[in-house]
């Protein structure tokens, strides 16, 4: 989101006060979708607790061995059904069948909210690494160039992680991330953002 208001800044008439109008925007922007994106993280662990009450109460509710299977197996990843043995997803069944009654309605765990502030945190910090150089840099012409630098280095970094852990090649990945991440800088940026 930095992105978006560094590279619309235009360093040809820029005066100090300006680049203090831009770091202001740049930081109220990720800030409020920190804020946003937190609150995001909240709802998808509200909606995954209360889903998996209801798969819970419809496993209970279940009239046949089989439609129990059925519920847990849709519960499960695909691969780890396909290896379970109907021995297996029965003792599954017995097991949760074992669990105490569940809450009437979802709600939010403590770790649900340190989870959010986390997310908060992340994008709300990951501006500054973007906007330092506009502090620290007088020239704003360079300040640009050496925030933009940092932006795509930020951007390779998070796509190299995420090839990693989801199995791709993190080199590609890293690339790739750059490149659709600069695509939707600059349509975002086409649509007034």
């Amino acid at each position: 989101m930095v992105l978006t208001i560094t590279c619309s800044f235009s360093i040809a008439e820029a005066d100090r006060k300006d680049v203090n109008a831009m770091l202001l925007a740049a930081l109220g922007c990720n800030l409020a979708w920190g804020i946003i994106d937190g609150f995001m993280y909240l709802m998808a662990c509200f909606s995954s607790r209360g889903q998996n009450i209801g798969k819970l109460r419809a496993l209970r509710k279940s009239r046949t061995a089989e439609e129990a299977h059925k519920i847990i197996g849709e519960a499960l990843p695909p691969l780890v059904t396909s290896v379970l043995s109907h021995a297996e997803l029965e003792s599954v069944r017995q097991k949760l069948m074992g669990l105490p009654d569940p809450p009437e309605r979802p709600t939010l765990a403590r770790e649900d909210w340190l989870g959010a502030l986390a997310v908060f945190l992340l994008v709300s910090l990951s501006t500054f690494p973007v906007v330092m150089p506009f502090i620290l840099v007088g020239d704003a012409r360079l300040a640009l160039r050496i925030s933009n630098g940092t932006a795509l280095l930020m951007l390779y970094g998070t796509g190299y992680a995420f090839g990693r852990y989801a199995g791709h090649r993190p080199v590609r990945t890293g690339f790739w991330m750059v490149l659709i991440g600069t695509g939707l800088v600059a349509i975002t940026m086409a649509l007034g953002g």
